[in-house]
């Protein structure tokens, strides 16, 4: 991702601990497997409700928005098959 999506004043409102929180996980995630992409949302489902972390939806509209402004087309691609997979 080029650019660090996480100044863009289209966030300055979500909390600086929800958006390490996302950024951690787009690290952890970059080299999974399409397989793999089920159990790391389980996991990291948990991880937030231990941390109790919870987006809101439009944080989640916002933020999605925003990474995407960022995101180069491989990355856009990525973003669009995880969408898709998430909303089944």
């Amino acid at each position: 991702m080029t650019g660090n999506w996480m100044d863009d004043p289209a966030v300055a409102h979500i909390s600086k601990s929800k958006l390490d929180f996302l950024q951690s996980l787009v690290f952890e995630s970059q080299s999974l497997t399409k397989e793999q992409m089920m159990p790391f949302f389980m996991a990291i489902a948990k991880r937030g409700m231990d941390n109790h972390i919870s987006f809101s939806k439009d944080e989640v509209e916002i933020i999605t928005s925003t990474i995407r402004k960022y995101s180069t087309p491989e990355e856009l691609d990525k973003i669009d098959k995880l969408t898709k997979l998430i909303k089944r």
